[in-house]
């Protein structure tokens, strides 16, 4: 508790002069001439004018001006006595209104002016106590007293304005702080969603790759991105025969499952297709189907395309009927109007229509099938053909024992070499192909007179069926390619009887676009370059025509007849 200053100690009188910037009041000493004592034994001579006489020099009532109280005047300023008793403090205004009559202490009215100032004399003010607290300390000697700067009211005191700046500060700096850490969250999200996207875009691709789906590498490329030559790939084959029993002819495709780029196909084979018999008679597909029948034509075009049918399917029209039927109908985009063959009208309301997404049942199926307009070729029909086969397989059962049912239920007679069990699989296989869109037909093209180039054919031979003639078996005849380049269209038949003859099976190489002038004899094997010397010598020419080049599809040899083969010779 801080000492407070008591007007009544000491030698020293003090007056109010005014408010520090703090609302403290500030004291001045009075002079000594100016001080105002007291007269203990003087009161009792006091009473008139002041209603009753106080002891102490001063009538606290008094409506008027201060009156002092009489002194001994000893020539010496009089000391002053303490009577122990604290006096009223003057009640505080820090607003100056002066709305309350304060008490003087020290003797002066509350509404007399200030008084002289001393210039001599310096102002003390001493620690003033709180309102609320009357407590005192013994007082010290002047010369012993011991202020502390805590006692004084303008000791300089905590700042509130430094406090506000401080946490303005703080404020600045920690919002600084999250408008960058939340920057950061940003760029990490960032960063972060692209490096998933990176991912992502790189899993669906590698899993393009691994299931052969990116254009340009499935025809090469198997799972697990290990690249095969169409010649290593592995291949599941079927021909299948539709027999238009109502209108006649045949048609003929190949289903083949590539099991290693997990491909389907179906391969459209012309009519005009050459093909040659066992004897070495050139002949056509259709023939060979009609009169080879079903094991024969199966040799003769594993000859050809160097492929390896595993099995033969005859589909007659009415079992195609029934087998769309089964499936529930199929949808397919039609190229043409197909009449109703039963319709006994000219004129009447086609049975297929043309145009997009056209749904056919059993019936209208095997009429599109087998439909060819007056004047079309026979691809056209074949490619209605293809296109209703693949149209089957998108709607029939992937699963295998499904689909054994389905072939079951048509009651079908197939090829010994065929069971149910099989087809149906094999069918299976394919149909789930179809589904994800691994799929595609393609027409194999052929010449005008039925042979294959190797320009032409390459697509389909090498790329869906192979592409390379499969070594023949231990004691089959050597097969021979022979292309006319002399200009006299006899010589190739000339040709054929002298190979045929020799021992060779002859394979129609057709001719060629102009003449030539030196015969050659090409091999593609190294181990078949013995047999193309037999074959230079047996057409009677010099072993100067034989040398490594490309061989027709399915043939060990091919011969380019020139100019300077001389038939009578042989």
């Amino acid at each position: 508790m801080n000492d407070r200053y008591d007007a009544g100690y000491g030698s020293d009188q003090y007056e109010l002069v005014g408010y520090d910037e703090y609302g403290q009041p500030v004291y001045r000493q009075i002079p000594a001439q100016q001080q105002q004592t007291y007269d203990p034994y003087a009161g009792q001579g006091q009473g008139q004018g002041q209603g009753q006489g106080y002891g102490y020099g001063y009538d606290p009532y008094a409506g008027g001006g201060q009156q002092a109280a009489p002194s001994y005047d000893t020539g010496q300023q009089a000391p002053v006595h303490d009577t122990g008793r604290q006096p009223v403090m003057p009640a505080y205004d820090p607003y100056g209104t002066g709305g309350h009559s304060a008490h003087d202490p020290y003797g002066q009215a509350a509404a007399g002016g200030r008084q002289p100032r001393v210039a001599e004399q310096t102002a003390h003010i001493p620690q003033q106590a709180g309102p609320a607290d009357h407590a005192t300390v013994p007082r010290q000697d002047d010369d012993e007293r011991d202020y502390h700067t805590g006692q004084f009211a303008f000791v300089e005191q905590p700042d509130g304005d430094s406090e506000d700046v401080i946490d303005w500060l703080n404020f600045t700096e920690n919002r600084t702080e999250r408008r960058e850490e939340a920057k950061r969250r940003a760029r990490s999200r960032m960063i972060a969603l692209v490096v998933v996207l990176a991912l992502v875009a790189a899993g669906g691709v590698g899993y393009l790759w691994y299931a052969g789906k990116i254009p340009g590498l499935s025809s090469s490329t198997a799972k697990g991105g290990t690249t095969i030559s169409p010649a290593a790939q592995k291949r599941d084959v079927i021909v299948v025969h539709l027999h238009n029993t109502g209108g006649g002819g045949t048609s003929t495709v190949l289903l083949v499952d590539n099991t290693t780029t997990k491909q389907g196909s179906t391969v459209l084979l012309p009519n005009s297709l050459a093909l040659t018999d066992d004897d070495g008679t050139t002949t056509t597909l259709a023939k060979s189907v009609d009169g080879d029948g079903s094991s024969g034509t199966r040799d003769q075009l594993d000859t050809v395309l160097g492929t390896n049918i595993e099995g033969t399917w005859r589909l007659d029209t009415p079992y195609l009927q029934n087998l769309v039927d089964l499936v529930g109908n199929i949808d397919i985009d039609t190229d043409a109007d197909v009449p109703d063959p039963d319709a006994k009208k000219k004129g009447a309301e086609p049975l297929v229509h043309q145009g997009k997404d056209q749904t056919l049942g059993g019936k209208a199926a095997v009429a599109y099938a087998t439909y060819r307009a007056s004047g079309e070729a026979q691809n056209a029909q074949l490619e209605r053909f293809g296109q209703v086969m693949q149209g089957v397989l998108r709607k029939l059962s992937s699963d295998a024992s499904a689909a054994t049912t389905t072939v079951q239920t048509l009651a079908q007679i197939l090829d010994p070499s065929l069971t149910d069990k099989d087809l149906g699989t094999f069918l299976a296989k394919l149909a789930e192909l179809a589904k994800d869109g691994d799929y595609k037909t393609a027409l194999l093209p052929v010449q005008g007179d039925g042979t294959l180039s190797a320009e032409t054919s390459s697509s389909v031979v090498k790329d869906i069926l192979g592409g390379t003639a499969k070594s023949p078996s231990a004691g089959s005849a050597v097969r021979v390619s022979v292309q006319n380049a002399t200009g006299v269209k006899d010589d190739t038949e000339k040709a054929r009887v002298v190979l045929v003859n020799g021992g060779y099976t002859f394979l129609e190489g057709g001719t060629a676009s102009g003449t030539r002038t030196a015969s050659e004899v090409l091999y593609s094997d190294a181990a078949d370059k013995e047999n193309a010397t037999e074959v230079a010598k047996t057409l009677g020419l010099g072993t100067g025509a034989v040398r490594k080049g490309t061989v027709g599809s399915g043939a060990d040899v091919s011969v380019v007849l020139g100019q300077d083969y001389k038939p009578s010779s042989s």
